[in-house]
């Protein structure tokens, strides 16, 4: 499905990957990766994320995100048919992968946009979700009155191209009623 957002290209997905394979990849990412909490820049100063993260991809695929230099994990056996899948379902190849683990209802993602430079101007971005349905939210930088809302649910594909990045900031909220854990993949290219 087609979001229609002027100046963007944003495709939705439902139920992507199967329920019994979105099912035993979330059981193995959880146990199998290596999650930290990864340090951001807010309002000037450095804090704890809060969320679980872990950077993959391949040894050139570096990347500077609010203010931090990350240097990526090998590539998760289980991810590499995955990318490989999303790369041919996309028409993009991705070298690189952030892995998201919200915990509960208390993690969640901020307003921003991915458009670091070394993404490009026009980067195209998979994003999978595995697990508990979470608000995704998109608004226009130059007019927070223009957004849109999804519930990404588990085995989801949100694809975001073109010059989204430019024009639109996302994030996932937090929620007051209790979630359960959801894990994000959002696979990229990494122009070196």
């Amino acid at each position: 499905m087609d979001l229609h957002l002027p100046d963007a290209q944003v495709h939705w997905h439902r139920h992507w990957l199967a329920t019994p394979a979105a099912d035993a990849l979330q059981r193995q990412l959880r146990g199998e990766v290596p999650w930290e909490v990864h340090k951001i820049r807010m309002f000037g100063r450095q804090v704890d994320s809060p969320r679980l993260s872990c950077w993959m991809g391949d040894p050139a695929a570096r990347y500077r995100y609010s203010g931090t230099d990350f240097v990526p994990h090998a590539w998760h056996p289980a991810l590499v048919p995955l990318r490989d899948a999303l790369g041919e379902f996309c028409g993009q190849a991705f070298n690189s992968v952030l892995l998201n683990c919200y915990r509960d209802n208390d993690d969640g993602m901020g307003w921003h946009s991915d458009n670091e430079p070394e993404l490009g101007p026009t980067p195209v971005i998979a994003s999978l979700s595995l697990g508990a349905a979470r608000r995704f939210l998109l608004r226009r930088r130059d007019d927070h009155t223009r957004k849109a809302e999804v519930t990404l649910g588990h085995g989801d594909l949100l694809i975001m191209g073109g010059r989204t990045q430019s024009f639109y900031q996302h994030a996932l909220p937090k929620s007051a009623r209790p979630l359960a854990e959801r894990i994000n993949l959002t696979f990229r290219w990494i122009n070196r």
